[in-house]
Formats: C-alpha cells, structure tokens, sequence
C-alpha cells in the first residue's frame, strides 16, 4: 500500500536549506510515497522552548498539531525538530499531541523503519566525513548503499550543537580536524548543525562543501 507521506520541512530547511527539502521529496517519491507539502506549516516551536517560552512553544506547535492532525506520515529532515514533536510537544499539549506527534519520523528513520528501504541507488562519487546525529544509525545505513562515496574518519564527533540553545561551538580544532581529513564533502542529518559547519568552513576560506543526507540520496 503506498505511504502517504506530509512533508514537514522545517523552518531552516524552508528558509535557508531548500535543497535538502526537495532532496527529500524527490526521494520519498521514488521510494513509492505519495508525497505532499502543506503551506500552513510553520515551526515545530524549538526555539521558544529552547529560549525557556514554553507558553509561546505550545502556541506553536498546537498550530503544528492543527496543520498536521490528519496526516498519515509526517517526515522531517531535521532530527532536533522531530525530537521536539515527538518528546517536548506532548509534554507542552498533553495527550492530545501524543498521537499525531507519534507520527513523526526523521527522514533516514522512515526510509529504513517504515518504508523499509536502505538502498536507493543514489551515487555520490566524493570523499565525505559525517557528521553524526546522536543514536541515529539509519543514515549509515542508507550512506553504505551509495555508490563512489567513501567515508573518512573523525573520530568522537557526534555534532550536537544547534542553533537554538545548549550549543556545542564548531571550534576551530574540529575545522582543522575535517580539513586534515582530506573530505571534500561534510554529510549531515542534523540541518542546524549543518548551518553551523557552513559557516565555520566558508568564513576559514575552505572549500569544502556540507550538504544534507538526503541531498546525497538524491544524487545519481
């Protein structure tokens, strides 16, 4: 039966990142989603709670809750943004949140979790660091199908800073240490941390690209 899929691209993603969110898309649809994008979308209400506005985050995502209360599947390329709906929003909601917020998945989660794929004949002929997201092993899962991508190693580096509150810096020892490794391509499945690498590279003068997983997916 073909997944009917509501993007939830996020307000990064919407605004500064838009390669990754029809990256997603184009994949979700050749996997056999039935995919669809709901302009009402806004945010999922992090920053307010992370800035301590727990009143103005639960005006948030009840919108969320409102713009989404019957979809099917709702798949975000952001793992801070489905943590916040799936664990922060039902403790801000109550149970009304609890059930559409159990039906939201990280991009990589859904593709082997629900849609039960881990191949999607991407190639990516590059050398790549990744740049992990904490307990998440779907996206090396899906990476070690693409063809021509060889992964580096950079050992201890989870990257679980963000642009919201509670962030680890991108300090200039860790832009030596990607540099050092040789990787013309950063790889991430956190799209704050992704920004913040960005940043770090462009402003030290390096060439190296950062593209999101499913940018990578998508690539043939």
């Amino acid at each position: 039966m073909t997944k009917r899929v509501s993007l939830f691209v996020t307000c990064v993603v919407d605004q500064l990142l838009p390669r990754a969110g029809l990256a997603m898309a184009e994949v979700l649809t050749q996997v056999g989603c039935e995919v669809e994008f709901r302009p009402a979308q806004t945010c999922c209400g992090r920053p307010a709670y992370e800035a301590g506005c727990r009143e103005q985050a639960k005006l948030v995502g009840e919108h969320f809750l409102a713009s989404f209360a019957d979809a099917e599947f709702i798949v975000t390329p952001s793992t801070s943004c489905a943590s916040m709906l799936r664990k922060r929003l039902p403790e801000l909601s109550g149970a009304a949140a609890r059930e559409t917020a159990a039906r939201v998945w990280e991009f990589s989660r859904f593709l082997v979790e629900i849609a039960k794929v881990d191949d999607v004949g991407a190639r990516f002929e590059h050398s790549v660091v990744v740049q992990d997201a904490e307990g998440l092993n779907c996206g090396h899962r899906l990476l070690s199908h693409v063809k021509g991508l060889e992964q580096l190693p950079l050992n201890d580096w989870t990257g679980s800073g963000n642009l919201w509150g509670r962030s680890e810096p991108v300090t200039p020892a860790l832009v030596n240490r990607i540099v050092a490794s040789g990787a013309s391509h950063v790889i991430g499945m956190e799209t704050e941390r992704l920004l913040l690498l960005r940043g770090a590279l462009q402003r030290g003068g390096h060439a190296i690209e950062t593209v999101h997983l499913a940018e990578v997916l998508a690539s043939r």
